[in-house]
C-alpha cells in the first residue's frame, strides 16, 4: 500500500516538503504531525539529523520509502523529505491585536509592525516576503480569504518554513481589517509607485505600523489604497518601472526595522 495519501483523500492534512520547511514546522510545533517520510538512501546531513531528532521528540513516526514515491507527489522540490501534517494554523485578527496589546500595545518600546497582503497570488512571492517578515520581527500578517493565495505547502517551502512561526490571519474583507487596526491606533502605510507617495527611506516608519503590499502587477486596489494613512514608494532610476512584490515589500520592512533599531539606541 502506498505510504503517501493525497490531500484529496485527507482534506484536513497537508504534505509539507523540503528540508528547511519540514525542520522548521517540527521545530515550531504548531501543527499536528502524522509522519515524516524520507527517501531511501538519503544522505545523513545535519538537517536530516535534526528532522529525525525533532520527530522522535514529538513522537512522530519516521518512515523510509523509495524516492519514486515522493516524486509522485507532483512537481515539487521535496529534497527527499516530506511531512504529513494538519492544515496551517491561522489565527483571528483579534488574536493578533490581543498579542499586540499583551506586549504593551502601540506605546510599547518596540511598536508593533504588521504586514497586510492585498490579493497577492504568487506563492513564491508570498513565501519570500513572509520569510523577510519573520526575520525582521513582524508581529502579524493579514491576508484576504478569497482571490488570494493562502498559506499552502508551496508558500511554506518558499518561506523556508519561516511562516510556521508567524501569526497569520485570513479575513473576509481587508478594508474592514484596516479599519479595525486603525481603531487600535495602528497607522497603515501602503506601498505604491505613485508620485504622491513618499520615498520609503524618508517616511517615518518607527511607530505602530501596518505595511500594505499590493498584488503583482496591479498593486493595491483603489479602496485599499484610499484607506491607507500614507503611501511610500521605492525610488527607481533604471528602465524597469516596478519591482517584484516580495522584493519591494522586503525593502520597506527592512527599513522599518532599521528605523526602529536606530531610534532605540
Amino acid at each position: 500500500m502506498n505510504e503517501i495519501q493525497s490531500e484529496s483523500e485527507k482534506p484536513l492534512r497537508e504534505i509539507l516538503y523540503g528540508r528547511n520547511a519540514v525542520r522548521e514546522s517540527l521545530q515550531a510545533g504548531r501543527r499536528e504531525f502524522y509522519k515524516v517520510i524520507l527517501a531511501e538512501g538519503i544522505r545523513q546531513t545535519d538537517v536530516i539529523g535534526q528532522i529525525v531528532f525533532l520527530a522522535q521528540q514529538a513522537g512522530v513516526p519516521v518512515i523510509h520509502t523509495k524516492r519514486d514515491e515522493l516524486d509522485r507527489l507532483g512537481n515539487i522540490h521535496h529534497q527527499g523529505v516530506v511531512l504529513e501534517a494538519s492544515e496551517y494554523p491561522y489565527v483571528a485578527l483579534d488574536d493578533i491585536l490581543d498579542r499586540m496589546e499583551s506586549r504593551g500595545g502601540v506605546r510599547s518600546e518596540q511598536a508593533p509592525l504588521l504586514l497586510l497582503l492585498d490579493l497577492l497570488q504568487d506563492p513564491q512571492n508570498v513565501g519570500s516576503l513572509l520569510r523577510t517578515a519573520e526575520v525582521v520581527g513582524v508581529q502579524g500578517i493579514v491576508i484576504q480569504r478569497r482571490r488570494a493565495v493562502g498559506i499552502t505547502p508551496t508558500v511554506v517551502h518558499a518561506s523556508s518554513g519561516a511562516v510556521e512561526y508567524l501569526q497569520v490571519a485570513q479575513v473576509t474583507n481587508l478594508v474592514n481589517a484596516m479599519a479595525k487596526l486603525k481603531e487600535h491606533d495602528v497607522w497603515v502605510a501602503g506601498l505604491e509607485a505613485v508620485r504622491e507617495a513618499q520615498p520609503y527611506h524618508q517616511a517615518d516608519l518607527r511607530g505602530s505600523l501596518a505595511v500594505v503590499v499590493g498584488s503583482e502587477g496591479k498593486g493595491m486596489r483603489r479602496l485599499v489604497r484610499e484607506r491607507c494613512d500614507f503611501l511610500v514608494r521605492l525610488p527607481m532610476q533604471g528602465q524597469v518601472t516596478s519591482l517584484n512584490a516580495s522584493v519591494a515589500g522586503s525593502i520597506v520592512l527592512y527599513e522599518a526595522w532599521r528605523q526602529r533599531e536606530t531610534s532605540g539606541r
